[in-house]
């Protein structure tokens, strides 16, 4: 259904079942997948991708053009995924000719008052509560979760099942499957619950463990940890995860427990 108060250019392509309320304005070269919902009030421009059965609430702004001096007016996107919900007021920018797109998965979750600015790269099953900020050139793995009010810095990486505690300031990569608090931000424990609950067996979870205990608890620093990671925890698909995350981190890590 389509409400005629609402505003659609001719150019925009609606795919089947896609509901548009009232007031809200679809500029040219924007694609909506099948049975998306745009609620009253929402604003979407230009490049912009919406996939299937997703839902963008009143107030969200999406596909603007970006805040950053360098942009030039180069042609660049932003693509959501499937099953991905915009909650109210949510910006999202459009890409710069860094990575020419900005780009949030499938099945993800951007509760009230998100910012995403331009070439952020979210995964899948991403949550971001209220009123996080995120900078430019943001990297988010799937599963990862940031409770309201974080703020990440321009280019740091969010690994996979992350968890981060609100109020946080990321001004440093977060690794894989950890959790982190406090001010500077702080490895805070493995994230242990989360993992079991998306069907990780206990012996993985171990792994995890055991690999941040080594990195975290029982070395002063980074280089030392992952040479003896690699000294005494077998190869496996989950040590090379975690291991090349930090050895291709060009920001560093979070520090250790203080």
């Amino acid at each position: 259904m389509i409400s005629k108060f609402s505003n659609i250019s001719p150019n925009a392509k609606l795919g089947e079942n896609v509901i548009v309320d009232s007031f809200s304005t679809i500029f040219e070269d924007v694609i909506i997948g099948d049975g998306t919902r745009i609620h009253p009030n929402v604003t979407i421009y230009p490049g912009t991708r919406i996939g299937k059965n997703c839902e963008i609430f009143p107030g969200a702004v999406i596909g603007v053009i970006p805040q950053d001096l360098k942009f030039n007016g180069e042609y660049t996107t932003v693509e959501i995924g499937d099953n991905t919900k915009i909650r109210e007021c949510v910006t999202i920018h459009r890409g710069t000719s860094d990575r020419m797109k900005t780009k949030i998965g499938s099945n993800c979750l951007l509760m009230t008052y998100v910012h995403v600015a331009h070439d952020c790269q979210i995964g899948d099953n991403v949550i971001l509560a209220s009123y996080v900020g995120l900078s430019g050139h943001v990297t988010i793995d799937d599963y990862a979760i940031l409770e309201g009010t974080v703020v990440a810095q321009q280019f740091v990486k969010i690994g996979a099942h992350a968890f981060i505690g609100g109020a946080s300031l990321v001004r440093k990569d977060v690794p894989p499957y950890v959790k982190a608090a406090r001010e500077p931000l702080t490895f805070a424990g493995v994230n242990s619950v989360g993992v079991r609950r998306r069907g990780f067996s206990d012996e993985i979870v171990r792994e995890i463990e055991d690999i941040y205990r080594i990195l975290y608890v029982l070395n002063s620093n980074v280089s030392k940890g992952i040479l003896a990671v690699k000294e005494s925890i077998p190869d496996s698909k989950t040590r090379q995860e975690i291991l090349s995350f930090i050895e291709s981190s060009d920001k560093g890590i979070i520090r250790g427990l203080i």
